[in-house]
C-alpha cells in the first residue's frame, strides 16, 4: 500500500539528525514533488507524534523558525537549543546547520 504525502514527510523528517534542520523545500525536493512546500507544512503541523518525528528541525528557506509551532510558543526554539542548534531572533542560520538530504 502506498503511503500518504504526510506519511513520506514524517519518514524523511526523522532523516533530520540532531543539530541540524533543514527547509519545507528541501523535503518537498527529497520527496520529488518541489512545488509542495506548502503541502509539508500542513504535514508537519499536523503531526501526530512530535519529537519522535522532530518537526522541530524544520524552518522556512530563511531559517526562521515556525509561526504557529504545534507545541506552544517558544517551544520549536526551546528544542533546537537542547540539540546546540544557534537560534538568534527567531532564525537559524541555515548556512551553519542545514542538513540536506542524499538525492
Amino acid at each position: 500500500m502506498e503511503k500518504s504525502f504526510s506519511e513520506k514527510v514524517y519518514q524523511a523528517i526523522k532523516l533530520i539528525p540532531k543539530g541540524k534542520v533543514t527547509t519545507y523545500a528541501e523535503i518537498a525536493k527529497y520527496l520529488g514533488s518541489p512545488k509542495s512546500c506548502r503541502a509539508v507544512g500542513n504535514a508537519l503541523h499536523k503531526n501526530p507524534l512530535p519529537i519522535i518525528q522532530p518537526c522541530h528541525r524544520v524552518v522556512n528557506s530563511k531559517g526562521e523558525l515556525a509561526k504557529n509551532f504545534g507545541l506552544g510558543a517558544g517551544k520549536q526554539e526551546e528544542l533546537l537549543k537542547n540539540e546546540n542548534v544557534a537560534v538568534i531572533d527567531g532564525k537559524v542560520d541555515i548556512s551553519k546547520f542545514l542538513f540536506k538530504f542524499d538525492t
